[in-house]
């Protein structure tokens, strides 16, 4: 089947009353997936980023809650970034805005059927294949030469370039830590990402849903990313990990950017970093705005398992790849787990 796109979630409301097919997720955790189910919440460590570069007992300390959140969670919160609250309120307000204007501004944004840059849904590429219940704008950042500025609101462009180029200068700082926080030279991660590295915004938008029990904001999934860097909505929950096969609610802490490692930090780690699965639940009373910025190598840089991480008690888990982005959206779309596709 060729590609083909899905209409807005926010017109597909509109228009139709009925539970759409499309939708209902059929994973085998269906049954578990909220209609307004308590689950229980995720410990998160919380990082201090001013921490990271303090002398070395308070230093040592971030380092090992960093290792500890990435080994187990795959993720941390993390606080004292030096962004404002007022700017980050700022941010969501822009991504709020956005979506609340008429259907046919937003489509001036509109992505094609062969460009995931724009305003949308999902790529559908199978007739069998779960639709999200979210619309999305979908923006690439870095290189800066490959902005489509067309597809940028007017009112996005400024904040979204401070925004990100301060989520560049902390991609660096963790990646820096993680690496010694493995006992690693700092550079091991970074010489791998690359400097021509891709940057991608989405702002992901979940209308309320009336069906909360039989569908899913996104869909189960692990980043094909390094770096993940979520702004969370500041009142509405809908995150979920999995952990030791249970699903965890992730707390909101209204002024922190929760970070989680993507599946590319995972091979580079060997696996002592973990890719979490995740997904997003609905809510049948109230909408969620979120902003993930993703942070992805060069894309013909080839990455692998750092060679100190390698010996007799830890062989290597992972093949060397390049382009796994490419492999990440062959397998995703179909149901599977892409970083499967790596295992050695």
């Amino acid at each position: 089947m060729a590609e083909s796109l899905s209409k807005p979630v926010q017109e597909l409301l509109l228009s139709n009353h009925e539970l759409p097919e499309r939708y209902i997720y059929k994973g085998e955790d269906g049954a578990n997936i909220g209609g307004g189910a308590a689950f229980p919440l995720l410990e998160v460590p919380l990082v201090d980023l001013g921490l990271l570069s303090s002398p070395s007992v308070a230093r040592e300390e971030e380092h090992r809650k960093l290792r500890s959140g990435l080994s187990s969670c795959g993720c941390f919160q993390a606080i004292n970034h030096g962004l404002k609250d007022e700017f980050l309120d700022e941010m969501r307000e822009v991504a709020k805005n956005f979506f609340a204007l008429p259907l046919e501004e937003k489509q001036k944004y509109s992505r094609t059927v062969d460009d995931m840059e724009g305003y949308g849904n999902d790529s559908v590429l199978s007739d069998h294949q779960t639709l999200d219940w979210t619309d999305r704008l979908y923006l690439v950042v870095s290189p800066e030469e490959q902005r489509k500025l067309q597809l940028w609101p007017e009112n996005f462009r400024g904040i979204l370039h401070e925004y990100t180029a301060k989520l560049a200068e902390m991609n660096e700082l963790l990646l820096k830590a993680m690496a010694k926080s493995l006992e690693l030279d700092e550079h091991s991660f970074l010489h791998q990402y690359g400097e021509g590295a891709l940057m991608i915004a989405r702002f992901n938008f979940y209308p309320p849903c009336p069906w909360p029990d039989r569908i899913l904001g996104i869909k189960p999934h692990a980043d094909g990313t390094l770096l993940t860097f979520l702004l969370q909505d500041k009142e509405v929950e809908g995150l979920q990990v999995l952990k030791d096969g249970h699903w965890y609610g992730v707390p909101i802490i209204p002024h922190a950017l929760l970070v989680n490692a993507g599946d590319q930090l995972e091979i580079m780690s060997n696996g002592m970093f973990k890719s979490p699965v995740h997904r997003v639940v609905t809510n049948s009373e109230r909408e969620r705005n979120t902003l993930a910025v993703f942070c992805l190598p060069e894309r013909e840089k080839e990455i692998g398992p750092v060679e100190e991480l390698i010996d007799e008690k830890r062989p290597s888990t992972y093949k060397t790849v390049k382009n796994y982005v490419d492999i990440y959206f062959q397998n995703y779309q179909h149901g599977k787990r892409p970083l499967d596709a790596a295992k050695i």
